[in-house]
């Protein structure tokens, strides 16, 4: 009996998020939650209300005048830099000071003895600018000969120049694609304890703790071993909160340190949203060359991007666009350059995807305008080009692809989702005319995983065996709603195979595991899994030694089995076992590591192998519109994915669902809008439109790829989920392109801009009918 006892939350079966009861009863506790100590204050930024200029003078007299204000920091308060640039390049301050760059940017911190005090004195402040000329958007920096934030990238395979001049079909085009705000249900916040020496304790709302720590060491100007940084769980992150939270935590820690008195800062959203960084959105211009049958023979594009005043992580992120302009597609002959563009914006930064949805788009509008060039269907076009066998699996940054399913996800996803006899019934309901108007498109995704910065790549985990059989897990990733806790507590329970119910797993916090990277770029699980595994495999191996001496057995014959060790012919209970372990003083604890392998990245050359694997999938997404008013809605949409062997089924279910929805929100209703003196108007929910519940598809069909298995050898053979399924957005919008293109009988590529609003799709549908 006892061989037919399972593991309960073992890997690769379904297990509830650790915190989903608490998430839903209110007792989850975020930072906000935690309890102030007697002397708590609150801080809150003074920020400009110019887009551009000079600093004539700043009078805080009425700020420090007003009621409740303890202090006001500035510069001269910062003990250390006034820099908190996540690269390095010292270009983005704390608080300004002889010039602001965009409409939001800090220039003191108010502490006070409550948040509204800091709040209301922080307006209080009286600056005198000379107003200089400002640009906000891609173009006009472009015209304005303002410079890059950091330098461009090319990628380059092949002789592109002759492919296009030889073509027998040739396109060249535009596309826009705009930005979007995390819009995270937590905000940003950060809350400093003031410690003994140079000590602090921070506790935020971070992806990136050891960031946050080096960085308020920096503006301190202490050692990283005086900063602490704690994050239980974040209300949401989707990397804005991977170094847009420098910012507080160095305000906090600086205000708490000065003052010896505990400070929190909390912003409210309409502050949160026009001080920090949101995605990038893009101006790709291309130039495509194809034949007869739609194969593409060359690609020439550039891709501009609004990156803001400073280079944050803009770097990388162009540099992303580029590594997925191919989406699912080989290109014989290609050229993609970054223009990571300087505007008087804020500084853009990571969010889902960190510009390989930008990159994607471009490659599906490609496919797009081929397929209304010839007549076809372009999901004709999109077979034809995929990644094959021979010459045809180099990328432009010359990966060779090794790994790729996409033809058989797409295969699947064409005939589960019925997709011809649709996509007939839609032409025929289009050709009788009427104000609504249906599309169908059916898009991939092919998604490199792992850091393009190759040091990022690395990953540490801590593990305590307690005598008493209970474990306390801790590792550097952070727990943002994704389930990543859960997952390295399912493989935990399956190396000792015991139930996940004996695990504890502890905040994240830098004095526990250190030099940690960013929960980011979907590696969550690929690097602290592996982590976890390292450190218990250390503590097993022991155990079994233990036995092996104790008991005079060899190896093979002690068996880890469903919450008991078996020696030789003697079965003891887990608990039982490691208290003799403990008693004969065996090491019950570890520390894990582990640094992902066969990856190298040559930006100079643009070559290398950057991703360990690729991760796919495909959706089918069906659309109705109202060419009267522009208003559209998705009807259905069929999702197949590749998790590889997946660690939690229901969870990476759970993370396609919400990646798709997200990103068919980035490219339909979420809209970013500066006025004319540049400042950000789409700055609350009142005035930004992200996805409601009502906006989901009204048939939603998501299916895991359950016979696919990582070839590599990642955690349990699984592949990264977050960011790849958020491409799959992209099929809402080529569905409605297709929708809007009937009203000129598919004669003309409509090319929409992405958000696709109601007011975009109704202009699009009274440009072609009239043309």
């Amino acid at each position: 009996m006892r061989d037919q006892v399972t593991i309960h939350g073992a890997a690769h079966t379904d297990l509830k998020h650790e915190s989903a009861i608490k998430h839903v009863t209110g007792r989850a506790e975020y930072c906000d939650d935690i309890a102030e100590p007697i002397g708590t204050l609150h801080a809150y930024l003074g920020v400009s209300n110019v887009a551009h200029g000079r600093i004539r003078s700043i009078d805080l007299t009425k700020v420090r005048a007003a009621q409740g204000v303890v202090d006001v920091l500035t510069v001269e308060d910062l003990p250390g830099s006034n820099d908190i640039s996540p690269t390095g390049l010292n270009d983005e301050p704390v608080f300004a000071t002889d010039k602001v760059e965009f409409w939001g940017q800090p220039l003191f911190a108010v502490v006070a003895e409550s948040r509204d005090m800091a709040r209301r004195a922080a307006e209080m402040g009286e600056v005198d600018y000379e107003v200089l000329p400002h640009v906000t958007d891609t173009e006009a920096a472009m015209a304005a000969g303002y410079p890059n934030v950091t330098a461009p990238l090319t990628l380059r395979r092949g002789e592109v120049a002759p492919a296009l001049d030889a073509a027998t079909h040739r396109i060249a085009g535009q596309l826009k694609v705009g930005g979007q705000d995390h819009m995270y249900l937590e905000g940003h916040i950060a809350f400093a304890i003031p410690g003994e020496d140079d000590d602090v304790v921070v506790h935020c709302s971070t992806q990136h703790p050891s960031e946050a720590q080096h960085m308020v060491a920096h503006v301190l100007g202490v050692p990283s071993n005086a900063v602490t940084v704690n994050v239980r769980r974040m209300g949401g992150g989707f990397g804005g909160k991977e170094s847009q939270m420098n910012l507080f935590c160095a305000v906090a820690a600086v205000a708490a340190k000065k003052l010896n008195r505990p400070v929190k800062i909390r912003p409210d959203r309409d502050q949160d949203m026009t001080s920090t960084g949101k995605r990038h959105d893009f101006v790709v211009d291309y130039d495509v060359a194809f034949d007869g049958d739609g194969r593409i023979e060359a690609v020439d594009a550039q891709f501009a991007a609004r990156c803001g005043y400073s280079a944050d992580l803009s770097g990388p992120v162009t540099d992303r666009a580029l590594f997925h302009a191919d989406n699912t597609y080989f290109y014989p002959n290609v050229q993609l350059t970054s223009r990571p563009m300087k505007t008087n914006t804020v500084s853009n930064t990571a969010f889902r995807g960190f510009g390989g949805p930008q990159g994607a788009v471009m490659a599906e509008r490609i496919v797009e305008e081929i397929a209304f060039k010839l007549g076809k269907d372009p999901l004709e076009i999109r077979k034809l080009n995929f990644y094959g066998e021979g010459e045809r699996n180099v990328t432009p940054y010359h990966q060779t692809v090794e790994d790729n399913v996409i033809a058989r996800l797409v295969d699947e996803l064409e005939e589960t989702s019925d997709y011809q006899a649709r996509r007939a019934a839609i032409l025929e309901h289009n050709a009788k005319g009427g104000i609504t108007r249906k599309g169908i498109a059916l898009t991939p995704v092919k998604f490199g995983i792992s850091f393009t910065a190759t040091w990022y790549n690395q990953a540490g985990a801590l593990i305590h065996i307690y005598n008493d059989g209970s474990i306390h897990l801790n590792h550097g990733g952070t727990e943002m709603g994704q389930g990543l806790n859960t997952k390295i507590s399912q493989v935990v329970a399956s190396e000792f195979q015991i139930d996940v119910s004996r695990i504890k797993i502890t905040k994240t916090t830098t004095e526990k595991v250190p030099n940690t990277s960013a929960t980011a770029a979907s590696s969550g699980a690929d690097l602290n899994g592996m982590a976890a595994q390292n450190a218990c495999v250390q503590i097993r191996d022991r155990l079994v030694r233990f036995a092996c001496e104790k008991w005079g057995v060899p190896a093979e014959d002690v068996v880890f089995a469903p919450n008991e060790v078996r020696v030789g012919g003697e079965i003891y209970s887990f608990d039982a076992f490691i208290k003799l372990a403990y008693m004969d003083r065996v090491q019950l604890s570890a520390a894990g590591f582990y640094k992902t392998p066969e990856i190298h990245w040559d930006r100079a050359n643009g070559t290398g192998r950057p991703f360990y694997y690729y991760a796919y999938g495909a959706a089918v997404s069906e659309v109705s519109i109202d060419t009267l008013t522009g208003e559209y809605r998705v009807e259905r949409t069929d999702i197949i994915h590749d998790v590889g062997k997946s660690l939690n089924p229901i969870l990476d279910k759970g993370q396609v669902e919400g990646a798709f929805v997200q990103g068919m929100g980035w490219l339909t209703t979420e809209e970013l809008w500066w006025d004319d003196k540049g400042c950000l108007r789409t700055h609350a929910p009142s005035t930004y439109k992200i996805p409601l519940a009502s906006d989901r598809p009204r048939e939603f069909n998501v299916k895991l790829a359950d016979w696919s298995e990582n070839r590599e050898l990642t955690i349990k053979r699984s592949k990264a989920v977050g960011e790849p399924p958020f491409v799959l957005g992209i099929s809402v919008l080529e569905a409605l392109s297709m929708a809007v293109a009937s009203v000129a009988e598919y004669r003309e590529c409509p090319r929409l801009e992405a958000p696709a609003t109601p007011e975009r799709i109704l202009m699009a549908v009274d440009r072609l009918s009239e043309a």
